[in-house]
């Protein structure tokens, strides 16, 4: 918003200018907590801000004839801004006129000399005075003493600037009057009137009676600012009618005292031609117009002289490259700000005036950016788009101003905009499913498996924690079998594993990050137990208790290949642990049976002989794995006449018993187990590949 203030010149410090919390439609008691600065474009502090009554103070009694000089319009630009969010208003206080100054004249006697031969309508240019003040405050009027020979007339000059001069009414005759004393008064246009007076002495002088005369009286000159040194301005036309000495007409500026002009630095003047050159360089932006005045006195006795007003208008051209100024700046910029987030508030002026002064912003297309217009010279840099921190960390914002002059003038500016991050991913793991293997019996604290998962997000959002969940499919908390390391996701087991117990495992981790709020992801892993050779073979059949023999009749006359029985055994563990061999014992004696290796079929070998003693064998039974383990039962096989050969009863099988049925369902159990294992193994290497 853009507030216009006005206020009178030398009021005392501490005056109320403006009801700032009123005109900006805020509360009074927000000022204090947003922040509230007061920033003077031209670097001198004139006035301060009353937080507890939201007014515009005075800080300093304002003069403004010292602030703004002689010119028309006195404005004083103060910037405010507040925060939370951010804001800038621009404050304009207009310094207003009083009439606190009396017309002065650079001096307080002028003398003047004319011919007594001059012509009634002669003119006798007198010194302007001068008044700070401005507008109805500055000079109104002239007024000159009653005379019977002189009459005042004023002109106005191309400023508007009022010249006095006394006109010659009625003949001199020096004989008569010889010097005449006037007084002349400036007054100006204020309430009250102000006045000045300075003493007119005329002295009257014989001879040359002509002055030289300039055509035109007041000229214009348009030239351009930045012309090269020495460049010609205009050539006097002055005129002297008479001839000799009196004709013969030397130019100087016309300056006072008080005042001795500017223009005498930026021009020189021949005071034999009447040019006019530059003598150095001129610049628009410092004075747009100058006012030259020049003398023009004959050689005449008494020598006569006549004035020239020329007024020197430049031309501004594009000299001036346009200036940018960050004001403020919002770095960093969470990356989840609204579109239309204010980002930056960017000034930018130019001294050139017109066409050349007016300036436009640009910035690169591609930015989530965009220049929003605050006011004339002030522009906001606002979001147009979603940031992504994790796409672009940080943008170099190029602000480029150019102005429409011919030839056209640029410049820009560069600063860094830090993206801040905000937790808006979640932890990305390498696989949802992952398949470790581990040995049953391994110590606890092995390591089984590294879960990998990254964030990328940055700082606190990017810290992540690993941790087990526990998912109901065990029947006891699988926190009792694996622990994970938080810091890394190393998953190690707790307690040794036993393969015939658990085959595989489904390991839930979960993986979390510090953000606010936090996010997560998991992941299932699935832990095979892979079988060690720790199950001794069991004998299923026989069934006879430890340290006893199992007895076994068979006929006499058996003859070779006679089925003696069956040895029935079974090993807990699977695989290659579980293949089962048998074999008899190596004896002193060779005795007439054989086992077969892989049924456990025991069979006669060779006939027997009648009477022929019990014959005791032990049948050891060994599985595959490494280190091979084993067990045996002991047989003995008693031969009888009235036996007959019946196989069902010669395997003597008994009934089902309670422990032939546990290790039965044992059996069931771990070939369903092992299907299950293949279905899961299949679904996993199914899930890969899709």
């Amino acid at each position: 918003a853009q507030l216009r203030y006005s206020v009178l010149e030398d009021r005392e410090p501490g005056s109320s200018v403006g009801d700032l919390a009123k005109d900006l439609g805020v509360e009074v008691r927000s000022l204090a907590t947003r922040n509230l600065r007061l920033v003077s474009e031209g670097g001198q502090r004139h006035f301060q801000v009353d937080l507890a009554a939201g007014v515009l103070l005075l800080e300093s009694r304002l003069d403004r004839e010292a602030l703004c000089g002689q010119s028309p319009t006195c404005s004083l630009h103060l910037q405010l801004v507040m925060e939370n969010p951010l804001q800038l208003h621009r404050i304009e206080v207009d310094v207003l006129d009083v009439n606190d100054n009396a017309p002065q004249f650079p001096k307080p006697e002028v003398v003047l000399e004319i011919t007594e031969v001059a012509n009634p309508g002669t003119r006798l240019p007198l010194e302007v005075a001068e008044d700070p003040d401005m507008g109805s405050n500055s000079i109104s009027t002239y007024e000159l003493s009653p005379s019977q020979h002189f009459a005042l007339s004023i002109n106005v000059r191309g400023d508007g600037v009022k010249m006095p001069e006394i006109i010659l009414e009625k003949a001199l005759d020096r004989e008569k009057v010889a010097v005449h004393h006037l007084t002349l008064t400036a007054l100006d246009g204020g309430n009250p009137v102000r006045s000045g007076t300075a003493r007119v002495t005329i002295h009257v002088l014989d001879a040359n009676d002509n002055p030289p005369v300039c055509d035109p009286p007041i000229s214009k000159v348009y030239l351009e600012e930045n012309v090269p040194v020495g460049t010609l301005v205009t050539k006097l036309n002055v005129t002297d009618l008479d001839e000799g000495p009196n004709g013969d007409v030397e130019y100087s500026f016309k300056t006072s005292n008080n005042s001795p002009g500017k223009f005498t630095k930026l021009f020189s003047l021949d005071p034999r031609t009447g040019e006019i050159r530059t003598k150095a360089p001129l610049d628009y932006e410092e004075s747009s117009a100058y006012e030259i005045a020049v003398r023009a006195r004959d050689k005449g006795s008494p020598a006569m002289e006549g004035h020239c007003h020329l007024r020197v208008e430049l031309i501004d051209i594009n000299d001036n490259s346009p200036e940018i100024v960050l004001t403020s700046l919002s770095s960093p910029v969470l990356e989840d700000a609204t579109p239309g987030t204010v980002i930056a508030l960017i000034g930018v002026k130019d001294s050139d005036s017109g066409d050349n002064g007016q300036v436009r912003l640009q910035i690169a297309k591609e930015l989530p950016f965009k220049l929003v217009s605050s006011f004339k010279e002030h522009f906001s840099l606002v979001t147009n788009g979603p940031l992504d921190r994790e796409k672009a960390s940080g943008y170099n914002i190029t602000v480029r101003a150019m102005d429409s002059g011919s030839p056209q003038r640029a410049t820009q500016k560069t600063f860094y905009l830090r993206i801040a991050d905000v937790n808006d991913n979640a932890p990305n793991l390498s696989s949802p499913f992952d398949t470790a293997h581990v040995k049953e019996n391994a110590l606890p604290g092995t390591s089984v498996f590294s879960v990998s998962a990254s964030d990328p997000d940055e700082g606190s959002n990017a810290k992540l924690t690993y941790s087990i969940l526990h998912n109901g499919m065990q029947d006891v908390p699988i926190s009792t079998y694996f622990r994970i390391d938080q810091d890394n996701g190393t998953i190690y087991t707790v307690r040794a594993l036993d393969y015939e117990q658990d085959k595989v495992f489904q390991v839930p981790v979960e993986v979390k990050d510090a953000g606010s709020p936090a996010l997560s992801s998991t992941a299932v892993v699935h832990v095979f137990v892979l079988d060690e050779n720790d199950n001794a073979p069991t004998i299923v059949y026989p069934s006879i208790p430890k340290g006893s023999a199992f007895h076994q009749t068979i006929p006499a006359l058996a003859e070779p290949g006679y089925l003696v029985t069956k040895i029935v055994a079974v090993d807990a563990d699977s695989g290659h642990n579980a293949w089962l061999s048998y074999q008899l014992q190596e004896t002193a004696e060779a005795l007439p049976f054989q086992v077969e290796r892989r049924s456990g079929e025991i069979r006669v070998a060779q006939a027997l002989r009648e009477s022929e003693d019990p014959h005791r064998l032990v049948v050891e039974v060994r599985d595959n794995g490494t280190p091979s383990l084993s067990t045996s039962v002991v047989l003995v096989i008693s031969p009888e006449e009235n036996s007959v050969q019946d196989f069902s009863k010669s395997l003597d099988l008994p009934k089902s018993s309670p422990t032939d049925t546990n290790l039965t369902l044992y059996l069931i159990i771990s070939l369903v187990s092992i299907s299950l294992v293949s279905c899961v193994m299949f679904a996993v290497v199914a899930a890969r590949c899709l």
